[in-house]
């Protein structure tokens, strides 16, 4: 696997994250469990001319095909001739992407990128080539997702993204692979409960996210950031009072400050999304990816990619309230 950096990570957060890992994956965090919605609900903020669901995605035409029988031309028989599946993620998003410091197999040294987003980036490679390592990484902030994409940086990223209407006017989704929601994360001896009660106060918050649009609607200072680690950071120096993002992301946050806690419940709905090209060309490859999910999906797969990098899984069964999120076509 190839490592192309497009920024630097925070170094304290990827030296706190070392230390939740052990025998070449981290420490299990519980992830507070946030239910896909069973009804449509009102886009976020930043979301603009929604004609149908924000998660409708485009409906696969059949089951995975095998590689030997891509069409030529098609994006997928283009990856597999370049051999190497170009991802874009993050490298600092504990459990999710992240770096392990610790020796790995191929890594002596440490440095391979670890978690749910990069198993699913595994399996597509695999998909793809029969070999699921042949992934060439670029480790973006999240406001760099839309354009890797739009430039033709990379081929697909996975990269804890939320799917809404005004991102589907630039990038094109995959269906939903994870449900995630936004709280807060406050120091464990603060009383605050809920975003309302942090008027006035430093809310650290990433650039390029939903995050940032909802946390406009509330009478806070936002602290706007490239990297959503350093955020961390911030907050372990006291130069911000909370921090706002997916619960999926604190969750990781709290499991490396002993002093914090994620509070409150979620107060949006962040269904996630991978994001490749939007072009007629690309549609292909959706519905390709979104092929392979509902396989995963079905076969066991999923599951045993959440059981392994988040808590709560007893006998392989994933925790109460959690459910593999839906796919949602039509689009």
């Amino acid at each position: 696997m190839k490592l192309h950096w497009s920024s630097v990570a925070s170094i304290l957060t990827i030296s706190l994250i070392g230390a939740a890992c052990t025998e070449g994956a981290p420490s299990a965090v519980t992830v507070p469990t946030v239910a896909a919605p069973t009804t449509t609900t009102v886009a976020p903020s930043g979301t603009v001319g929604c004609t149908q669901d924000r998660e409708n995605s485009y409906r696969p035409t059949g089951p995975v095909p095998n590689p030997a029988t891509f069409r030529v031309g098609s994006v997928m028989a283009d990856i597999r001739r370049s051999g190497k599946l170009r991802v874009g993620t993050a490298a600092d998003v504990l459990q999710f992407s992240a770096r392990n410091p610790l020796p790995t197999v191929g890594f002596a040294n440490g440095g391979e990128i670890q978690g749910f987003d990069i198993d699913m980036l595994h399996e597509i490679s695999r998909a793809i080539f029969g070999d699921p390592n042949k992934l060439e990484f670029h480790i973006i902030t999240y406001a760099q997702r839309i354009p890797a994409i739009r430039n033709n940086e990379v081929d697909i990223v996975a990269h804890t993204m939320t799917i809404n209407c005004t991102r589907w006017t630039k990038v094109a989704f995959s269906s939903e692979y994870y449900h995630a929601g936004q709280k807060i994360l406050v120091r464990n001896d603060s009383t605050v409960t809920d975003i309302a009660q942090l008027t006035n106060k430093r809310v650290c918050v990433a650039k390029g996210s939903t995050n940032i649009d909802e946390l406009k609607k509330h009478p806070v200072v936002a602290v706007p950031v490239d990297d959503l680690g350093t955020c961390l950071v911030m907050f372990q120096q006291g130069a911000v009072d909370a921090i706002t993002g997916d619960d999926s992301v604190l969750a990781g946050f709290a499991a490396q400050d002993p002093y914090a806690k994620v509070v409150g419940k979620a107060f949006t709905d962040e269904p996630y999304g991978l994001a490749m090209k939007l072009d007629p060309q690309h549609r292909e490859f959706v519905e390709f990816v979104n092929a392979l999910l509902e396989r995963m999906r079905g076969d066991g797969t999923w599951k045993g990619i959440y059981c392994r990098w988040l808590a709560g899984c007893a006998n392989g069964q994933l925790p109460a309230g959690q459910s593999i999120p839906v796919a949602k076509y039509g689009r």
